[in-house]
């Protein structure tokens, strides 16, 4: 199928590796031309090597305040404007009653904050042009205790949902993918074989971990023109595994 958005432009944060990287590998094989963020340089060029395409790269620190002007400004400068925006740096880690304030604070911000600024940094750029696609990848509604992300991942629903509602006239969409269990360095170093195996044989429906390109595939139709009345979705990839009805 012929999605359309050969020649589009496109910006993806974390896209060092896993779901980022999965996403940045889709869009290029799709004709676009990319942007590419995370703190690595070194693993960003080699996804420049293995995809065989000149990339922007930018690498930056998500964390930092001068983030969001930074990276669009270099993203601006190298591709000279941005059709696409994938909002998917971020990070997690459980939280207990005692946790500081910091560590909510960097949490929020690394989960929230900076994706909604750097969206508003690029957003007038889109609206001038009548034409742009938000996708936030962000994650579960199902929190089993505290942790910080989950809070901000919340907000990150909202937000997306009321932005949807101003720009689109503009032509621009805006929608939430949260993944499942996606195979990455991070689940590799957190969940042992043996608790993969009980939790896809008992809990995941389909009977596996996903990989990047299932989340990969879904970005590269949102941000088509046939996903053009899809907008202020979330929109789980998951095999399944979440149990609730909406």
């Amino acid at each position: 199928m012929d999605l359309g958005i050969q020649g589009r432009t496109a910006l993806v944060t974390g896209a060092s590796m896993g779901i980022g990287r999965g996403i940045a590998t889709a869009l290029a094989r799709e004709g676009v031309r990319l942007a590419v963020v995370a703190r690595r340089r070194n693993l960003l060029e080699e996804l420049q090597d293995e995809l065989k395409t000149k990339l922007v790269i930018i690498e930056f620190d998500f964390l930092k305040p001068a983030a969001p002007e930074a990276i669009a400004k270099a993203a601006l400068e190298g591709l000279g404007s941005i059709d696409i925006l994938v909002n998917n740096a971020g990070g997690s880690r459980r939280f207990t009653l005692d946790s500081t304030e910091e560590q909510w604070e960097e949490a929020i911000t690394l989960n929230f904050t900076r994706q909604r600024q750097l969206t508003h940094r690029l957003l007038p750029q889109m609206m001038a042009r009548r034409w742009g696609r938000i996708v936030n990848i962000t994650g579960k509604s199902e929190p089993e205790g505290l942790n910080g992300a989950f809070a901000a991942k919340a907000a990150m629903h909202s937000w997306a949902k009321g932005l949807s509602r101003e720009v689109g006239k503009h032509g621009i969409t805006v929608n939430c993918i949260p993944p499942g269990r996606i195979m990455s360095e991070q689940i590799l170093r957190n969940y042992p074989p043996e608790y993969r195996k009980k939790q896809s044989d008992e809990e995941i429906p389909v009977g596996e971990y996903g990989q990047p390109a299932d989340i990969a595939n879904l970005v590269c139709f949102l941000v088509s023109p046939l996903a053009r009345y899809i907008t202020g979705a979330v929109i789980p990839v998951d095999g399944g595994l979440r149990r609730y009805q909406f």
